[in-house]
């Protein structure tokens, strides 16, 4: 009886272990809500007469619109839309930003298990992929929004070709990510190692299957930041 009890304990004792890493790494279910940072914006665009952007890179999946096949994409107003791109639409609208996307020279692949394997070829290669959009008038923001989908617990590779190009030195960036269950994952550190002089927030992280419902979860965070115009 006594090992008995002991063995449940033991299991017990490992089950909570588990449970704990999994959180911590993101490699659990589906958070119930979003990662939201509620630092204020110190250098606010709205209030100092600066103008914000929002960067984003999404890759729409073309294997269907629901989220629990893996599918990146949401319909809105009859729109496809990646689930990236939806969230930053809802910020530059909410802010009055101007709206900028990372476009990489090639095309990614469209189905879900191609476009993974992609990804995961970029980041084992430690890649560098090169970028079709650029932006002229950097100096010209205060604070810039980036978002991107989480790809194998990390930005895609795409992100770091992007900050390579930029000096963000001075400005407040706020990341945003979309993700089937892994956050963040170490995105906000790699982006303040990057951008060591720059504020970089803790930023908003959503599961993608909430992101169609999203809207009212952006608003309320851009304005407990001071960012709602």
């Amino acid at each position: 009886m006594k090992k008995g009890f002991v063995t449940a304990g033991i299991l017990a004792i490992i089950a909570c272990a588990v449970t704990a890493y999994c959180r911590a790494s993101g490699r659990g279910n589906t958070p119930a809500g979003p990662v939201v940072s509620e630092q204020p914006v110190e250098s606010v665009a709205n209030a100092s007469g600066g103008k914000s952007l929002v960067v984003y890179f999404s890759v729409p999946e073309t294997d269907g619109t629901d989220a629990s096949s893996g599918a990146s994409r949401v319909r809105s107003d009859g729109k496809v839309m990646g689930n990236t791109q939806y969230v930053a639409a809802l910020i530059r609208e909410a802010t009055g930003s101007d709206l900028f996307e990372i476009k990489t020279a090639h095309t990614y692949p469209g189905s879900h298990k191609a476009l993974i394997d992609a990804a995961k070829v970029e980041i084992d290669g430690n890649a560098r992929p090169q970028l079709a959009t650029h932006i002229d008038n950097l100096k010209d923001y205060d604070v810039v929004f980036v978002g991107f989908p989480n790809w194998w617990y990390d930005m895609p590779m795409p992100l770091y070709t992007f900050f390579d190009e930029y000096d963000f030195g001075g400005k407040t960036v706020i990341p945003f990510c979309t993700h089937g269950g892994s956050r963040f994952s170490g995105a906000i550190k790699t982006i303040r190692e990057l951008e060591p002089e720059a504020t970089v927030l803790d930023g908003y992280a959503i599961a993608r299957d909430r992101v169609p419902k999203s809207k009212d979860g952006v608003l309320k965070w851009l304005e407990r930041i001071g960012m709602k115009k």
